[in-house]
């Protein structure tokens, strides 16, 4: 995210798989909506999360065609999770990227998974 959301502390790419490590910044505007008090990482932003990792790997700009499957399983708080990583694994075919991810915290904690199909966007 270019909005100071996440810092990203590593992203290693080999063929069909990233593994990224992410820091949340807890003092992002973000969190006094969401919610005042009790912040919340936004699922919108663990969507997009996504998509800049994916972005970031294959150095190409991509758009998310099809969300198959999303399950938002911990809260994930940024004052106590701070740290997560990111695990895509994904294939390309002629038009479409399918992506299967995992979000995970600091405690292995399993927080959401991904499961959609993105295209490439032609520059």
């Amino acid at each position: 995210m270019k909005d100071g959301l996440f810092k990203f502390l590593s992203v290693n790419h080999t063929e069909g798989l990233v593994i990224a490590a992410i820091e949340i910044n807890p003092d992002h505007e973000i969190f006094n909506g969401h919610f005042p008090g009790q912040p919340v990482l936004p699922g919108a932003s663990m969507v997009q999360l996504v998509k800049d990792v994916l972005e970031r790997a294959l150095k190409a700009p991509v758009r998310l065609q099809i969300a198959n499957n999303l399950k938002f399983l911990s809260l994930i708080d940024p004052q106590e999770n701070k740290r997560l990583q990111l695990t895509l694994n994904y294939t390309v075919d002629t038009i479409q990227i399918k992506v299967n991810g995992d979000l995970i915290g600091e405690d292995d904690t399993i927080c959401f998974k991904f499961q959609g199909v993105f295209v490439l966007i032609n520059s």
